[in-house]
């Protein structure tokens, strides 16, 4: 199997209601254009140890098919303001690939199950400027099914990632986000209630 894609996310979350209006990006530094919303049809499902090993040590591996990124993604511990990932091709089957199961083999060497199922309708928004996409605003509708316990939740929710002509610096991210933070507010969002999908799914 060919080597990981490596990136790293450095995004904002935000609780929405299902009637909540999408936000004006007009006041965000740095954009001057905003594409046209992209539909995407997500499907995940997560696996861990039978005691959560990756879970405790903030590691979260996951089979997704959808989208640009579809794939297996192992996602590390979050490192200051980031989280790298580590992204492998789908593959054949649906069986974890021995390249992933070395990765996560730092974290947890028992038996893999599955965890949970998320399925994502998701809208994805390009945030552009003069050097190229500062960062990708996505509208997530999810329904997720904790498979062990079997109980099913729905939320929606928004995330604003950082692209590759995103400020480098810490004083321009800050700016970056709390415009964006002003303008979700106005809008109607507010903090998230969870820090991911997957622990919301469990109830997290």
């Amino acid at each position: 199997m060919t080597e990981p894609s490596r990136t790293v996310e450095v995004e904002r979350k935000f609780d929405v209601d299902d009637a909540t209006p999408l936000p004006r990006w007009d006041a965000i530094p740095g954009v001057d254009t905003v594409t046209d919303g992209e539909s995407r049809d997500l499907d995940a499902q997560y696996f861990d140890t039978a005691d959560g090993a990756l879970s405790r040590s903030g590691v979260a591996l996951r089979r997704r098919t959808g989208g640009p990124d579809a794939g297996w993604h192992v996602k590390g511990p979050r490192e200051g303001d980031g989280r790298l990932e580590l992204g492998w091709p789908l593959g054949d089957g649906e069986g974890i690939p021995d390249a992933v199961a070395a990765t996560v083999a730092r974290w947890a060497t028992d038996p893999l199950t599955p965890l949970a199922r998320i399925r994502n309708d998701r809208t994805a928004y390009l945030l552009t400027g003069p050097d190229g996409v500062i960062a990708e605003f996505v509208d997530d509708r999810v329904r997720a099914t904790d498979l062990r316990q079997g109980v099913e939740r729905a939320w929606r929710e928004w995330e604003m990632e950082l692209g590759p002509a995103a400020p480098a610096d810490a004083d321009g991210r800050e700016a970056f986000f709390s415009a964006v933070e002003a303008a979700v507010r106005t809008a109607g969002g507010r903090d998230a209630s969870s820090g991911s999908k997957l622990a919301r799914a469990l109830g997290f």
